[in-house]
């Protein structure tokens, strides 16, 4: 097995340190009324086939984000170790009881994972595993990918996200412009310290998160789309010898540096959206109405954006309240890594 001295209570059952195909679990200990002595699997594969840099592929992190998880199992079954100079380490349900449970939260503690880091070795359940991905597995890593989607609640133009201030902004940039999504979402200081791209940062690992769609199923083009996609990764990072398919384009570079960018429901209703994903929008344009279903003779409730931007992202939800997430407006940025 993998050593290490830093203080976990998550095991692993497979040995890291070995070349060749590796499926196992990271065991979570967690005595609750549903499994009170046993533990809950976290699937884990290593491919390793070599000298070479060693990169982390995790999808499923939101349990309700359907194509990452398969994109990552279709690789598992077809990456070659003889592919492999190097090692990748794939995590295909990183939040496997929240995957189960089809839940953006893990059921076991109702904690979104991506909100967990740095977690705490005798914490709760997600944040164990937090604490073991930052702790026990980054430290290994040169690179590392997280695959996300919009879940049950929204759908994303698909994008890669990375974080272009600091010492890696370029490497990340580059890891991020091999991946070929139509969009680089440029993550600033604001970027969620909670999250797996943070905990990359600090553990000084290469890191790109991507958005691929959403609406609580898994989508076949966006899921053949980032296979290859991987694979175009890891061609860049020199694990795989292979050269694949090129981007059809090259990606735009957006960013969110207002708060009103994010466009919020003003009141509860019916959201019925005159907009799609991809459209440029103007400040003071029509963006739909909020009908008042259960009031039929009230008005409906004229919606209106408040700046110009791409529409980036839209909620997946037909009624909604006073403050759910109707779209993200991007705007155009200028690549700035250093």
């Amino acid at each position: 097995m993998t050593k290490s001295s830093v203080n976990s209570r998550i095991q692993i059952d497979i040995d890291l340190e070995q070349t060749g195909l590796q499926i196992g679990d990271l065991q979570i200990r967690w005595s609750d009324n549903r499994r009170p002595l046993g533990f809950y699997p976290v699937p884990i594969a290593c491919i390793a086939g070599g000298s070479g840099p060693t990169v982390l592929l995790s999808g499923g992190v939101h349990g309700d984000e359907f194509e990452g998880p398969a994109a990552l199992m279709r690789l598992m079954h077809n990456l070659a170790p003889e592919e492999v100079s190097g090692r990748v380490i794939i995590l295909p349900a990183l939040n496997a009881p929240a995957l189960m449970d089809s839940s953006r939260v893990s059921p076991l503690d109702q904690v979104n994972m991506n909100r967990a880091f740095p977690g705490a070795a005798d914490g709760g359940p997600t944040q164990m595993l937090a604490h073991y991905l930052e702790t026990r597995l980054l430290p290994l890593c040169d690179a590392a990918i997280d695959l996300h989607s919009g879940g049950k609640a929204a759908m994303f133009a698909p994008c890669v996200l990375t974080q272009v201030d600091g010492d890696l902004g370029e490497r990340n940039m580059a890891l991020a412009g091999a991946f070929g999504a139509p969009y680089i979402w440029l993550a600033g200081r604001h970027n969620d310290d909670r999250s797996l791209n943070a905990a990359a940062a600090r553990r000084n690992v290469v890191m790109i998160a991507a958005e691929l769609g959403g609406g609580g199923g898994c989508d076949p083009a966006q899921t053949d789309f980032t296979v290859l996609a991987l694979r175009r990764c890891l061609h860049h990072l020199g694990i795989t010898r292979a050269r694949p398919a090129a981007a059809q384009a090259p990606s735009r570079l957006v960013e969110f540096t207002s708060p009103q960018q994010n466009f919020a429901a003003p009141a509860a209703g019916l959201f019925d959206r005159t907009f799609n994903i991809g459209d440029e929008v103007k400040a003071g344009q029509a963006a739909g109405w909020i009908h008042f279903v259960d009031e039929p003779q009230r008005p409906s409730l004229a919606l209106e954006f408040a700046l110009d931007g791409i529409v980036f992202a839209v909620t997946n939800r037909g009624m909604v309240e006073r403050g759910d997430f109707l779209a993200l407006i991007a705007q155009a940025a200028v690549a700035r890594a250093r």
